[in-house]
């Protein structure tokens, strides 16, 4: 499984930014992929999840502002971001089975 973040960096408070991960290694059609997220002192929290069919789930504080997609042929997963917060501010990773990506940092402020 490799999976690689980018998309992220500095960004006013109200703005957005797009993240994406490229997966390879395993069937990625077929899995729900998940995008999480880390600040400075702070546990990893889960922000959304896609399934297959493209469904999201997100975490109540991205609920509205936060809309995952994906690609299948390209096997590619996007957070679009928008209305950012200094509290988004933290490393965004992409999961699929237990493996994280390297992340990619997200920074809102003004």
């Amino acid at each position: 499984v490799l999976l690689v973040e980018s998309g992220g960096g500095l960004v006013q408070p109200g703005g957005s930014l797009r993240l994406s991960c490229e997966a390879s290694g395993f069937p990625f059609s077929q899995f729900t992929m998940r995008w999480y997220r880390q600040a400075p002192g702070k546990a990893r929290e889960l922000v959304a999840s896609i399934n297959s069919n493209g469904d999201g789930i997100y975490n109540p504080d991205v609920e509205g502002r936060f809309t995952a997609f994906r690609d299948n042929v390209k096997q590619t997963v996007d957070l679009q971001m928008k209305s950012l917060k200094a509290e988004d501010t933290a490393m965004y990773f992409c999961e699929f089975g237990g493996s994280f990506g390297q992340g990619t940092q997200v920074t809102v402020s003004s």
